[in-house]
C-alpha cells in the first residue's frame, strides 16, 4: 500500500504517518523507487497509534504501548500499569477542569453584563487568589 491508501484505512492523515515514521514508531518498508510499502502490519500499527492517541496517550505513552504489543512475552500487569497511570492522570485533569468550571461560574454569575464598567469576571482574573491582592496593582 502507498501512504494514501493506507492514510484511508487507518483514518490518520498522511502528515501524521510520515511523522510516525521519523520518530521510530513505524518502520514502512521502501520501494527501489524510494516510496513508502505499507504492509497490512502497518496498517495494523497505525490503526493502534490513532486509537491510543484518540484515548489521550502521549507520544512516549504510545511507544511503551507499542513496545508491549509488539512484545508476545509482555505482562499484561505492565500494559494495565500504564494505563492506570494514563486513567490517574484522566481523573486529575477532570478534576481541574471541574474547578475552573466552578471558578467561571461564580465569576460569571457575579457579573452584571451590562453598560458599567465594573466587572467581577476581570477583577477575579487579576487577583492573587492566595493573597487575596491584586496581581495587577
Amino acid at each position: 500500500m502507498n501512504i494514501k491508501d493506507v492514510a484511508a484505512r487507518a483514518g490518520l492523515p498522511a502528515k501524521t504517518i510520515r511523522y510516525y515514521e521519523e520518530i521510530g514508531l513505524i518502520r514502512p518498508l521502501r520501494a527501489a523507487n524510494g516510496y513508502r510499502a505499507f504492509r497490512e502490519s502497518d496498517l495494523h500499527k497505525l490503526a493502534f497509534l490513532g486509537r491510543a492517541r484518540s484515548l489521550g496517550f502521549t507520544i512516549e505513552e504510545c511507544r511503551a504501548l507499542m513496545a508491549l504489543y509488539e512484545d508476545q512475552s509482555r505482562a499484561s500487569a505492565d500494559v494495565k500499569a500504564l494505563a492506570q497511570s494514563h486513567l490517574a492522570q484522566i481523573a486529575a485533569k477532570i478534576e481541574e477542569l471541574k474547578a475552573m468550571q466552578a471558578t467561571l461560574t461564580d465569576l460569571v454569575s457575579a457579573c452584571a453584563g451590562d453598560h458599567r464598567p465594573d466587572c467581577p469576571i476581570l477583577a477575579g482574573l487579576a487577583s492573587d487568589r492566595s493573597s487575596g491582592k491584586d496581581c495587577c496593582a
